[in-house]
């Protein structure tokens, strides 16, 4: 008899697997109890609601009353949602690196009682294809090793564990000594972070633009590096951006209704992997030129957006098209026959971390290209996460669905993300209140207060938040909303600590900047001078737009009304102090030390350009 309990899950991923003849649970103590009781191994299964090839997997093989019943008798099965719990997902990933380098998902992982894990692949047929074996054949193999090769299996899981344990130390540790003997962080010079460009034109496919080969992934933080280094003054930078975007707008990537897909299967950008990730089209925003942000804004606003104003997770890749399950279908119909069929399903998990990437991406985009709707959306999103899932000024909610709110425990993705995004908006609005929270969940990120999830960290494989090529880290969010803060309170600790928080990643980076290049920009602008531009006028006055043209690595940028202002000193963010005086002003500072009023947009552009290098 099933013992399937799944159905009251909150994540998507989960619920999906509810009606599957496997006795799933849940990740957590229980289960590995129940494997210690048992004396059986651990089946992980580690997957997303908008996944392809987990769907296909689910239907090929947890479906299948025969693989049920065997799972049932000799392994306790896991299912274990990517989005809902990253620390587990980054753990797996880790110890599955052992065993191959074609990572992704669905993630196949066997573990022993202790949840230290033994072997693990990816997606595993039915039926063996070429050197792949079927999913029956790698159970029979892990339950032979389990019963006739115990110790080679628990010494095997024993390395792994030390393995992963060693490496998050020595992370640690490069976190903890980046500061030099003065207590100064080491950060790459500026001329190694920009020379990383050249790196990264290496790898440029010259003839249909992006990195590499096939497949082709939009890598919204690499592109914006670029955009910092193009900020920076490198022509050759803003080009390679430009050629980049035009990749990612110009071909079968961006869909339609000007939502991007998560990547593309052949090398010139054909074929697209259906799925439309939040993450992606968020982090795009940030760099994105005018028409490219509006269409992705318009995809978010009308397919993510809920009625509350938060963004949900993801858009399938597959729909159902005359009673069939079919990848990619809906989306090559023309978008005025779409109609006809419903949609692909949402992933309608709210993600803390994510709403904050897309709050960012929307403020920046909203203010370079004068969009006052890319603004508004990104402020009924933040309206609602501090709302429903923040609560004193703490995150206290990583996950939520219409089914409630996931115990799944906050991440340094959520705090990180979600602060750098209430930041910018804050400045673009002039409204303190969500800068007061993005102070209060930096302090908490500084502070390091994140649960431990007890198994993991009773096998040893904590591995804290691991470098990502398509999502910001949450770490290196982080830092970049400590040193806003910095210029805002002048209080120096805040950008000493961003320094220390990206300083290792960025040495990294200028060797392997894919993976690393949100921290290559986050140390850029704390290699220049600070920079701030306070512009105190009513919202339509032309020194508004003036001043975000001079965004650039190391320059923060504020625009309030005189009243807001007042509010912003009192709530303790000094810069903005003694600058409410009568008429419009705006004050362009170098690390807090401000020059004469100027009165104008012209005398504004003048004093900006006068400081510009260096």
């Amino acid at each position: 008899m099933s013992d399937n309990r799944l159905g009251t899950a909150v994540s998507p991923y989960l619920r999906q697997h509810a009606a599957n003849p496997v006795d799933w649970r849940e990740w957590g103590p229980d289960a590995f109890a129940e494997a210690r009781e048992r004396d059986v191994p651990v089946l992980v299964s580690v997957g997303y609601a908008t996944c392809h090839w987990c769907h296909v997997m689910a239907r090929e093989s947890f479906s299948d009353p025969e693989i049920g019943e065997l799972l049932r008798g000799d392994f306790v099965a896991v299912k274990v949602d990517r989005e809902e719990r990253p620390d587990v997902d980054a753990s797996l990933m880790a110890a599955a690196s052992a065993f191959t380098q074609q990572l992704g998902w669905p993630l196949t992982v066997f573990a022993t009682p202790e949840g230290r894990v033994f072997f693990a692949g990816t997606y595993y047929p039915p039926t063996p294809v070429g050197q792949v074996g079927s999913f029956r054949q790698v159970l029979a193999a892990v339950l032979d090793a389990w019963r006739e090769r115990r110790s080679e299996v628990d010494t095997n899981a024993t390395a792994i564990a030390a393995a992963i344990r060693q490496g998050a130390e020595a992370d640690a540790a490069a976190r903890g000594g980046a500061a030099g003997d003065q207590g100064e962080p080491r950060l790459p010079s500026i001329d190694a972070i920009r020379s990383v460009t050249g790196q990264l034109a290496a790898a440029e496919d010259a003839t249909y633009g992006g990195f590499g080969g096939a497949p082709k992934f939009p890598s919204a933080p690499l592109l914006e590096f670029l955009g910092d280094v193009a900020a920076d003054g490198d022509d050759d930078a803003a080009a390679f951006l430009d050629r980049s975007l035009r990749a990612v707008r110009d071909t079968e990537l961006t869909d339609d209704d000007g939502g991007v897909f998560r990547y593309a299967t052949k090398r010139d950008w054909s074929v697209p992997h259906y799925e439309r990730m939040l993450y992606d089209n968020a982090g795009l925003l940030a760099v994105a030129e005018q028409g490219q942000a509006r269409g992705i804004t318009d995809f978010l606003r009308d397919t993510l957006r809920r009625d509350d104003g938060a963004f949900v997770a993801a858009q399938d890749s597959e729909s159902t098209m005359d009673g069939q399950r079919v990848e990619g279908a809906w989306y090559r119909l023309p978008l005025d026959e779409r109609g006809r069929f419903a949609p692909p399903p949402l992933d309608d998990q709210v993600l803390t971390g994510w709403n904050g990437l897309a709050i960012r991406g929307l403020v920046i985009a909203g203010a370079r290209h004068g969009d006052a709707e890319m603004i508004a959306l990104a402020r009924g999103a933040a309206d609602a996460i501090v709302a429903g899932h923040v609560r004193d000024g703490h995150v206290t909610v990583r996950s939520s669905t219409p089914r409630g709110a996931s115990s799944a425990p906050p991440t340094i993705e959520d705090v990180g993300l979600l602060a750098e995004g209430l930041l910018e908006l804050a400045l673009v609005t002039g409204d303190v209140a969500f800068a007061q929270v993005a102070r209060s969940l930096v302090d908490d990120g500084l502070a390091g207060r994140f649960a431990v999830d007890p198994v993991l960290a009773a096998a040893g494989t904590v591995t804290g938040e691991q470098p990502q090529t398509a999502l910001r880290s949450g770490t290196v969010a982080l830092a970049a909303a400590a040193a806003v803060l910095a210029a805002l309170t002048g209080d120096a600790g805040y950008r000493e600590a961003a320094a220390v928080l990206v300083a290792d990643r960025a040495h990294t980076g200028t060797e392997r900047p894919l993976g690393h290049a949100d921290a290559l920009g986050v140390a850029l602008a704390l290699q220049r001078p600070s920079r701030e531009v306070v512009v105190v006028a009513p919202v339509d006055d032309p020194m508004r737009a003036a001043a975000v043209a001079a965004r650039r690595p190391g320059t923060v940028v504020g625009t309030v009304t005189g009243e807001q202002a007042a509010a912003w000193t009192a709530a303790g963010f000094e810069l903005f102090a003694g600058r409410d005086l009568p008429g419009a002003a705006a004050y362009v500072c170098h690390d807090r030390v401000c020059g004469l009023p100027a009165r104008s947009a012209a005398d504004l552009a003048a004093q900006l350009a006068a400081g510009a290098t260096g």
